[in-house]
């Protein structure tokens, strides 16, 4: 049986994050368990197709960019795992050089390590910092393709990129806001995205207790 270099390559950074997040859990005796949901808001975001020899590769955006997903925690309080997944809209996004649609979509797929105040799972408010990676799939010209441009076979799909994120921000009772850096890239299609904006992450669980009537805050 023959194997790729690149495949092995490409497999083992996920390898790794996942023998760290699981040696993590097992060590949390008394982890604490939160789940809940994530709001972003790219600030900016620039996505790159493969070269096709026709149309421009990139396009990007800096206004109306929303995302939101379902998001699950586990750790104590000063460090917590998490994961998470979103679906996120560019309603505006368009490319510059060669105007040939409207809007871009990614959909966003992480592990992350979260220190401090982002964890999540604190009550007091603190900064923290976070770092994680996976993988992103990302979508320009959403609808609207040119027909000049369908018409020399330029299309448009989801296109699969290895991301790594880092953000820094306050978190307390269970909510946190983060400025992020999130930089995708696929060397084997040359794919690429780049996306920095902010966070909400809303852990309903902890939120809940401090709302209930039995909370002593």
């Amino acid at each position: 049986m023959n194997y790729s270099p690149s495949l092995k390559l490409k497999s083992l950074p996920m390898k790794t994050l996942i023998v760290v997040i699981l040696s993590f859990i097992s060590l949390q005796v008394s982890a604490q368990f939160g789940y809940g949901f994530t709001l972003t808001n790219d600030l900016y975001h620039r996505y790159v197709n493969p070269e096709d020899g026709v149309a421009g590769r990139s396009a990007g955006s800096a206004i109306l960019n929303l995302g939101a997903g379902p998001k699950i925690w586990v750790g104590g309080q000063n460090m917590s795992v998490s994961v998470e997944a979103q679906a996120c809209v560019g309603f505006l996004g368009l490319a510059l050089d060669d105007y040939k649609g409207m809007g871009t979509l990614s959909y966003p797929i992480m592990a992350k390590l979260n220190f401090n105040g982002l964890s999540a799972l604190d009550k007091e408010g603190r900064m923290g910092l976070s770092i994680g990676g996976g993988l992103q799939y990302n979508r320009t010209e959403w609808y609207g393709l040119d027909e000049e441009f369908a018409a020399k076979g330029v299309s448009r799909k989801l296109q699969k990129t290895y991301i790594a994120q880092v953000g820094y921000g306050f978190g307390i009772s269970g909510f946190g806001l983060q400025l992020y850096t999130r930089y995708g890239w696929n060397k084997d299609t040359g794919a690429s995205g780049l996306n920095i904006g902010l966070q909400w992450d809303f852990n309903a669980r902890l939120m809940k207790k401090i709302t209930s009537p039995e909370s002593s805050l």
